[in-house]
């Protein structure tokens, strides 16, 4: 089992009228304007609870999609193209012209506001409602569209989980690349603003890819662990979820030294992730060294080292308290086995902490690329 985490997918945001705030000559612009409004009111109704839609609808208008996260993909999916040739569209008018004065105010009309799941003020979001911040860049919607698609892509992921591994993991793999393509090529052309969400960040983006990709390296360790690889590999296969995470901490401590605004909840989940592989790693390594290598000894020393190294720290949330007390358990109760059977048969020393191997870490999962689709529509501004 592994650890969840919703809250990426958790955004609100507030609606844009682009016809309202775009100037255009002919008729057949307008249709575009307002087909792309249409396609975004969609997606304001759906993430912020405010749709009438019955469930039996959506299904239908869906084309028959029963699971939420698909229905919300294809919103997204079909808006994407529409908004990615309006910017298209608008940094040509703005290079072949000199009407970048009047671009700047088209786009303040539109007042394009998003609030944040992962600053460190959504925890009082329940009570006071959430913080919208504005930026006036139509990027910055770019950027949140696909921060969300990203991350209804791992919320899909994880719910299809149980149902297939195989899929589960290239949706993951899916959702790195988006969040990717995010960091490297969106993101760092948004307009630099004195207040803005950690999503619109690239250090967040690749933090969010890192994660997708230990969550992805994680489902592919379970098909490993079906297939009945050996204790060697899948310790190092855990370990290389725990080298994924300490690289996405890594980008993390930066970012909090010159932003500081970051949801505890989202450092706690990369925090207990961590724990759980490594301990994860230990285990697999202590049945290894035994299985393996005949060294009774030295399994009884990791696992010892592994359950000292915790403690008995266990998470504030409780689904994640319970996936963590259940591995701490199975590693205890491995130990007490080792430890008997040494006891009563083998009699070996038991080898200190400067004797132990660690744990060597695979990475066996990369990001699969995100290439965005542009539908091309001609929009004819007014000069």
């Amino acid at each position: 089992m592994m650890l969840n985490l919703g809250e990426p997918a958790k955004l609100k945001t507030k609606k844009i009228v682009f016809e309202d705030a775009y100037e255009v000559r002919d008729p057949g612009s307008l249709e575009q304007l307002k087909e792309l409004s249409a396609k975004r009111k969609y997606i304001e109704e759906s993430i912020n609870n405010s749709s009438s839609i019955t469930e039996a609808i959506a299904r239908e208008i869906s084309g028959g999609l029963t699971s939420h996260c698909e229905q919300e993909l294809q919103k997204l999916e079909q808006y994407i193209p529409l908004l990615e040739n309006l910017v298209h569209l608008i940094d040509l008018f703005t290079t072949t012209t000199d009407h970048s004065y009047r671009i700047n105010r088209w786009t303040a009309n539109l007042k394009i506001r998003w609030s944040s799941s992962l600053c460190s003020s959504s925890f009082f979001n329940n009570l006071t409602g959430p913080k919208f911040f504005q930026i006036d860049d139509v990027r910055f919607e770019i950027g949140m569209i696909l921060f969300l698609y990203g991350a209804i892509l791992r919320d899909w992921a994880s719910e299809i989980l149980l149902l297939d591994l195989v899929r589960s993991a290239t949706i993951f793999r899916r959702a790195a690349g988006v969040y990717r393509y995010l960091s490297q090529e969106v993101l760092p052309r948004l307009s630099s603003v004195s207040e803005r969400p950690p999503e619109s960040f690239s250090e967040i983006s690749s933090v969010m890819s890192l994660i997708c990709l230990a969550e992805a390296q994680a489902v592919t360790i379970k098909k490993a662990e079906e297939k009945g690889n050996t204790a060697s590999l899948l310790s190092k296969l855990h370990y290389g979820v725990v080298q994924f995470l300490d690289e996405a901490m890594i980008i993390l401590q930066s970012y909090i030294k010159e932003n500081k605004d970051i949801s505890a909840r989202f450092l706690d989940f990369i925090f207990w992730c961590r724990d759980l592989h490594e301990l994860r790693s230990y285990k697999y390594l202590a049945r290894s060294m035994k299985d393996d290598d005949g060294n009774l000894g030295g399994a009884i020393g990791i696992l010892r080292n592994a359950l000292n190294k915790r403690q008995t720290k266990v998470p504030g949330d409780d689904l994640w308290r319970q996936v963590l007390i259940s591995e701490i358990n199975e590693s205890v109760e491995l130990l007490r086995k080792y430890e008997h059977e040494n006891e009563f048969v083998w009699h070996e020393k038991v080898l200190d902490f400067d004797q132990l191997p660690v744990p060597q870490g695979k990475k066996i999962v990369n990001s699969i690329s995100y290439n965005p689709e542009r539908w091309e529509r001609s929009l004819s501004f007014k000069i």
